[in-house]
């Protein structure tokens, strides 16, 4: 946004407000001269001393930002004493201004006159001082705003990398004993193939950013790469269902939100089921959210208040954490029992769609 890079320049921001703001006290001036029929000499006069409080205001900058970080007392000192200072120099200016150029070496009797004029400028310094400190104070409390949440982004990028990346040694433990498994009984095209798709795999999750979310679309061309891999291990034993819309295709999630599930799924439902393992994921879009769903026939598992009584491994835990760092309470995650046997899986998200 260019005004945010405006007011982030404090260099050219000091000089934008600094000439708009004299520009407007000219303007000011100039309307009270309409008013009571000035003289279109006096047009010049006002900006003579709209130019030179202008000028005379300047230094100040730099005696504010030499004095910042002393204490308040020292501060209010000198703020109310080079405001007074200034605005009594720029008084004389003014005056002469008005009586050589205007009233024509004209010179008032009363003393009055003088006071006035000097304590309406010192006023203005004063106004111009305060103005000063709190655009500046706003500009600090703008830079800590940002840094602060600069610092809570990075937490949360740091914590989505460690839940994600804490999924990959443990599925590479599990596919690496199972390739060895396969060396041991010879079975060495099985091994070879599953390295293979190992290798596949590993190489899609290291080309995905953690933090970026991705179309459920892609999710679901690594959710294959995994699934080949584990049907090497099962063969006939796991089977997969998919009821995914268009639309949910395009909506936009977490990457590898579904792997860790599966993963569940696989261990503690179809490594104990001798024959007919099935796995069932469904996908719509409903009211502007996402609607996931993972379920399994297997022996499934006591719940309480939709979740595990008991943690089993390090999947669903990661999952849940990885969706409320993402979507903070906007998003449900519940455990449910399967008909007729097994566990089931909810999520629910907003609704993003991938842009194309």
């Amino acid at each position: 946004m260019k005004w945010q890079s405006l007011v982030d320049n404090r260099q050219r921001f000091f000089w934008v407000l600094q000439i708009a703001g004299w520009l407007g006290y000219a303007l000011v001036n100039y309307i009270g001269s309409k008013v009571f029929e000035m003289r279109d000499i006096y047009v010049f006069v006002i900006a003579l001393n709209a130019y030179a409080g202008c000028l005379m205001t300047v230094p100040l900058r730099y005696l504010y930002r030499k004095i910042w970080n002393a204490s308040p007392v020292v501060l209010i000192l000198v703020v109310f004493t080079a405001s007074y200072l200034t605005g009594t120099l720029w008084a004389v200016v003014q005056k002469f201004n008005h009586w050589e150029i205007y009233r024509h070496g004209y010179r008032p009797d009363e003393w009055f006159y003088y006071l006035q004029q000097g304590l309406d400028s010192v006023y203005i310094v004063l106004c111009w001082s305060g103005l000063y400190f709190g655009i500046k104070y706003y500009q600090l409390l703008q830079s800590e705003r940002q840094k602060a949440l600069k610092a809570n982004t990075m937490a949360h990028e740091a914590q989505l990398k460690m839940l994600r990346y804490q999924l990959n040694p443990h599925f590479l433990f599990n596919t690496l004993n199972a390739i060895s498994t396969l060396i041991l009984v010879e079975e060495n095209k099985d091994a070879n193939q599953m390295v293979s798709r190992l290798s596949d795999f590993l190489r899609h999750t290291l080309n995905t950013d953690p933090i970026k979310k991705v179309p459920l679309e892609q999710e679901l061309h690594a959710l294959t790469l995994y699934l080949e891999i584990e049907k090497v291990r099962f063969d006939e034993r796991l089977s997969i269902e998919l009821d995914v819309t268009e639309e949910a295709e395009q909506a936009l999630v977490p990457s590898l939100i579904l792997q860790p599930l599966i993963e569940n799924s696989i261990k503690y439902a179809i490594a104990h089921i001798e024959h007919g393992g099935k796995i069932e994921i469904k996908a719509q879009v409903f009211a502007n959210e996402l609607l996931l769903e993972v379920g399994d026939n297997g022996p499934g598992a006591e719940l309480e208040d939709g979740q595990l009584k008991s943690a089993q491994g390090v999947g669903l835990a990661n999952t849940k954490d990885r969706l409320k760092t993402l979507y903070e309470n906007n998003y449900s995650f519940v455990l449910s029992n399967n008909e007729p046997s097994g566990l089931k899986v909810n999520i629910r998200v907003p609704y993003e769609r991938a842009k194309k």
